[in-house]
C-alpha cells in the first residue's frame, strides 16, 4: 500500500494543531491510563490498519497487557475488563458508530454512573480526536508502521 497523500505535509498548520489537540488529550492522567484501549476500539471499527498498529504499539510501550489488547474486540465477553472500561468501551463504540436515534439516555446513564462529568467529557473529546485520525489514515491510506520510529514505536519490538 502506498499513501495516497501526506496530509501533514500539505496541511501543515491543520495537522500541526490537530495534533497538539490530541497531545493535550494524552497527557490527562485518566486518559492516559485508559487511551489506549479508547483509540484502539475506534481504530478497529473504523477499519484504520494505521492507527491500530499504532495504538497497538504505543499500548505495550506504555505496559498494557497484550492479552487485554486481543481481548478489545471482544469486551463485552472478556473477564479482563472493569465495569467502568466496559463503560467506556461501550461509550467509545457508541460515539464512533453514532445510532440514527442518537445515543440512547439509557447508555448515558449507564456510563454517567461509572464516570465524572470531567471524565465523560474528557473521554468524549479523545473519541472525537481518534475518530478524525482514523478518517484521515484510512482516506489517505497511510501505511501502518510507517512513522514508528518517528514516534519512538519501534522500541515495542512488533515487527
Amino acid at each position: 500500500m502506498t499513501q495516497r497523500l501526506n496530509y501533514y505535509q500539505a496541511s501543515p498548520e491543520a495537522a500541526r494543531k490537530y495534533s497538539e489537540f490530541s497531545q493535550l488529550l494524552h497527557a490527562n492522567p485518566f486518559l492516559a491510563e485508559i487511551g489506549h484501549l479508547v483509540t484502539l476500539r475506534a481504530s478497529q471499527l473504523n477499519g484504520c490498519a494505521f492507527c491500530v498498529d499504532m495504538h497497538v504499539k504505543e499500548a505495550k510501550l506504555a505496559g498494557e497487557r497484550e492479552l487485554r489488547l486481543h481481548h478489545v474486540a471482544v469486551w463485552r465477553e472478556s473477564p479482563l475488563f472493569t465495569a467502568k472500561e466496559k463503560a467506556i468501551l461501550e461509550w467509545t463504540e457508541t460515539l464512533t458508530r453514532l445510532p440514527p436515534e442518537g445515543v440512547p439516555e439509557a447508555l448515558f446513564q449507564r456510563v454517567r454512573g461509572q464516570l465524572s462529568e470531567k471524565e465523560l467529557a474528557d473521554l468524549s473529546f479523545l473519541i472525537v480526536a481518534i475518530n478524525g485520525w482514523n478518517r484521515l489514515g484510512v482516506g489517505f491510506q497511510s501505511v501502518p508502521g510507517s512513522a514508528d520510529a518517528q514516534f519512538g514505536l519501534d522500541k515495542a519490538g512488533l515487527n
